[in-house]
C-alpha cells in the first residue's frame, strides 16, 4: 500500500475539488456579431479595425492582462528567478540561458510549451498574445524577399505604401539611440556590431516598438532597471514597450464596440446548425479553475490564437465532425521560420554584466532568397558575468512539417523532419561562427532543444484560406494570424508582415463582408 504524504494528500484534495468545480460551473449562452479568438496581433487588428467600422467585436483572450508602467511589478522578474508568472497552468519550458526550472504551481502565466515529434512551439497566453513576450524585431521585407515566400496577389507595392507604414504607425518603431547604445551596459550589442563588420557583413539598427525614454531614463536612475539590465524578454515592467495591448487593443476597446475577455479559454469551436459559429469557452480564475461555462454563437469567427492553437482548435474541430468538410491541407505547411538560437561565449571580450536589451543591432544577408537570413545580438537575463550573450538567426525557411490528429489525446500533434532546415541552418551557423571568430564558443540551443519561437503555417493562404484568411468553403470563418503565414515571413520576425497582412485582409473583409457575412 503506498505512503500518503501530506503533498500527496493535498494535490488529490485539489484535484477532487478542481473537478468538483469544473462541474458545478454554470452554463451560459451568449451571441454575437463577431468573436475573435486570441489577442495577438492578427486579434489585435481585427479588433480594432472592425469596431472602427461600427462592428461590435468581443476577442477572447485565455490569458490575464498584464498592466505596466514606472516600476510595475507585473511581469516576472528577474528572469533569472523565474516564478509561476512564466507558465501557462504547469507547462514548463525550456528557456535558452535558464537553467531547467522546477514545477510551479498552476497559474495563466505567460508561456505554453507545445509540444511535438521533432520540435516544440513557445505559445504566449495574456492579453496582447505574443507581443507581450517577443523581443519586438519589426522588419519589412523586400519586395523580392516577400515574392519569393507569399503569392504575388497580395500586392506586395500596395503592402508597402500602405499596411506595412499602419503597422509602424500603430506601434511607433524606433531604433535604439546612441546615447544608449554607447551606455556601459550595451556593450555586447557593440561588440556584436564590430565583430560582424570585421567578418563583412553590413550592420544596421533594428526597429523596435518601444519609447527608448523609458530606457534613457534607466540610465539616470529615476526608475528601476527594465531594459538597461536585460530584464526585458519576458514583459517590459518600466512600461514604453507598444505591444498590441497598448495600441492596437486599446484603441478598439476605447471605441465602445469592442470588448476584451481576459481568462476565456476556448476549449472548442463548431459550426452551428442554423449556420452561425459556435464557441465553446470556459471562463477561468488564475490557477486555471473554471468558474464558468459559456457557449456563444456568432454571425463571424475569426481564428487568431496563434499558429499552434488555431491550427489545433480547427483540427480538432475537423476530426470530431463539429466542422465539415474542411480543406484538407489543414494542418500541413508548418515551418519554423528558420529560427536557430546561439548561446555565444566570448573568450576575447568581457562583454559584462547586466547586458542591455532587448536588441539594438542586426546583419542582414538579403541578396539571395535562397540563402536570405538575419542573425541579431540579444541580451541575456541578468546573470553573473558569464562572458555570454545571445546570437538568434532565422531566415526564408524551405522546411515544412505537418500537425496529425491524434484521436487518443483528442489533439493535433506537430510532425517535424529532421534536417528539415538543415540548409537554412548550415547558413545561419557559418555567418554567426564568422561573427564569433576564433575565440568564441557556440551552443546552438536549437539544436540541443529544438524548438522555435515563431511558429508558422498550418492553415496558410491559398491552400486552407484564401489571401483574406477566409477558410475555403466556410462562410464566415477567418483565419488572421501566423497559421495564415505560408511557414516562412521572408528572413523577417513574423510580427510585422502578420499585422501587415491583417491590415490589408480588413480593408477587404470591411468592403466585401461587413453587411453581407456578418
Amino acid at each position: 500500500m503506498p505512503v500518503l504524504n501530506r503533498r500527496t494528500v493535498l494535490k488529490g484534495a485539489a484535484a477532487v475539488a478542481g473537478a468538483a468545480a469544473l462541474g458545478a460551473a454554470r452554463v451560459t449562452r451568449e451571441d454575437h456579431r463577431v468573436v475573435v479568438i486570441g489577442s495577438g496581433f492578427g486579434g489585435g487588428v481585427t479588433a480594432l479595425r472592425l469596431a472602427q467600422a461600427g462592428v461590435p467585436v468581443l476577442v477572447l483572450e485565455r490569458g490575464r492582462r498584464w498592466p505596466t508602467g514606472p516600476d510595475a511589478e507585473t511581469f516576472p522578474h528577474p528572469t533569472s528567478s523565474p516564478d509561476k508568472r512564466i507558465f501557462w497552468l504547469g507547462s514548463a519550458p525550456s528557456l535558452p540561458g535558464l537553467p531547467s526550472l522546477p514545477p510551479f504551481e498552476r497559474y495563466t502565466g505567460l508561456l505554453e510549451q507545445v509540444t511535438g515529434q521533432g520540435m516544440s512551439m513557445m505559445c504566449a497566453a495574456g492579453v496582447g498574445g505574443g507581443s507581450l513576450v517577443y523581443q519586438g524585431m519589426t522588419l519589412q521585407p523586400t519586395a523580392e524577399l516577400f515574392h519569393a515566400c507569399f503569392p504575388e496577389q497580395l500586392d506586395y507595392a500596395r503592402m508597402a505604401a500602405e499596411h506595412y507604414p499602419r503597422v509602424a504607425a500603430m506601434l511607433g518603431v524606433e531604433t535604439a539611440p546612441d546615447a544608449l547604445v554607447e551606455s556601459q551596459t550595451y556593450r555586447a550589442a557593440r561588440v556584436f556590431a564590430r565583430n560582424a563588420r570585421a567578418a563583412g557583413y553590413a550592420v544596421e539598427k533594428i526597429p523596435m516598438p518601444i519609447d527608448w525614454d523609458f530606457a534613457l531614463r534607466e540610465l539616470d536612475g529615476t526608475v528601476k532597471p527594465s531594459y538597461t539590465n536585460g530584464d526585458c524578454a519576458l514583459g517590459v515592467n518600466n512600461g514604453g514597450k507598444h505591444s498590441v495591448d497598448v495600441t492596437y487593443l486599446a484603441a478598439a476597446e476605447a471605441t465602445g464596440r469592442c470588448t476584451v475577455a481576459p481568462l476565456h479559454n476556448v476549449t472548442g469551436v463548431a459550426l452551428a446548425p442554423d449556420g452561425r459559429w459556435e464557441i465553446r469557452a470556459a471562463r477561468i480564475d488564475t490557477a486555471g479553475t473554471v468558474l464558468e461555462k459559456k457557449v456563444l454563437t456568432a454571425k463571424a469567427l475569426v481564428m487568431a490564437a496563434g499558429t499552434a492553437n488555431t491550427t489545433r482548435l480547427l483540427m480538432r474541430a475537423g476530426a470530431k465532425g463539429d466542422i465539415p468538410d474542411l480543406p484538407d491541407e489543414l494542418g500541413d505547411g508548418w515551418g519554423t521560420n528558420g529560427d536557430r538560437i546561439y548561446t555565444w561565449t566570448n573568450l576575447a571580450d568581457d562583454f559584462g554584466a547586466p547586458q542591455g536589451g532587448p536588441v539594438v543591432y542586426g546583419s542582414k544577408e538579403w541578396d539571395d532568397p535562397a540563402t536570405a537570413n538575419t542573425v541579431i545580438q540579444a541580451s541575456l537575463p541578468p546573470l553573473p558575468d558569464l562572458r555570454t550573450t545571445m546570437l538568434v538567426g532565422y531566415g526564408i525557411s524551405a522546411g515544412r512539417g505537418r500537425f496529425v490528429y491524434d484521436a487518443a489525446k483528442d489533439d493535433a500533434v506537430l510532425h517535424w523532419p529532421s534536417n528539415a532546415d538543415a540548409k537554412l541552418s548550415a547558413r545561419i551557423h557559418e555567418r554567426i561562427s564568422r561573427i564569433a571568430g576564433p575565440l568564441g564558443v557556440l551552443l546552438d540551443t536549437t539544436a540541443v532543444v529544438p524548438s522555435t519561437w515563431h511558429p508558422l503555417g498550418g492553415a496558410a493562404m491559398g491552400a486552407v484560406c484564401d489571401l483574406e484568411g477566409r477558410v475555403l468553403g466556410h462562410r464566415g470563418l477567418y483565419v488572421l494570424d501566423g497559421a495564415l503565414m505560408p511557414g516562412t515571413t521572408a528572413a523577417c520576425n513574423p510580427s510585422m508582415t502578420i499585422a501587415a497582412v491583417a491590415e490589408r485582409a480588413l480593408d477587404h473583409l470591411i468592403a466585401e463582408d461587413v453587411d453581407r457575412v456578418f
